[in-house]
């Protein structure tokens, strides 16, 4: 099963649910496919389109997917990389409403370029991506938490 969140960003992201639906359609695309649509109102035979799933849910989906499609939000990004999962993120433009800003462009990049994913760009072929997703071997993830926890304790007691 392909899961695929979009996450709870108040604007559609109809651009990347029509790149799987076409990717379904010509057969690159054999698996069930659930999705956590958000506000996104895309309409589908191919997919299993949810509003909102609750979090166990949601865990749930996560942890049994072969494959996390993604939106750029770090929150969905590291749901599937603290689940050792592949996964493909592609950054909501602010060209096409999708986002006030790219800021999302510089994460997927980031954690791309970090090789902890597969980023999924406008003009990029989704197909090839799946492709690669197959056999792609993911850096493991190391958090930052407990170095960001020391430096606010730091900061805190030399203040």
């Amino acid at each position: 099963m392909i899961f695929v969140t979009l996450g709870t960003q108040d604007k559609s992201f109809d651009r990347l649910l029509k790149s799987i639906d076409e990717e379904i359609e010509k057969g690159n695309i054999k698996e069930k496919v659930i999705v956590q649509a958000g506000f996104t109102k895309y309409k589908t035979k191919n997919m299993e389109i949810h509003y909102l799933f609750e979090k166990e849910e949601f865990d749930k989906y996560i942890k049994e997917c072969s494959l996390l499609i993604t939106h750029g939000g770090v929150g969905s990004i590291l749901s599937g990389l603290r689940n050792n999962k592949v996964v493909i993120a592609s950054p909501r433009l602010s060209k096409y409403n999708e986002h006030m800003n790219d800021h999302q462009v510089q994460i997927v990049s980031k954690f791309s370029k970090d090789g902890l994913l597969l980023a999924y760009n406008e003009n990029d072929d989704l197909s090839n991506l799946i492709k690669e997703a197959k056999t792609f071997k993911p850096k493991k993830y190391k958090s930052n938490t407990e170095n960001m926890i020391n430096l606010i304790e730091n900061f805190i007691d030399n203040n």
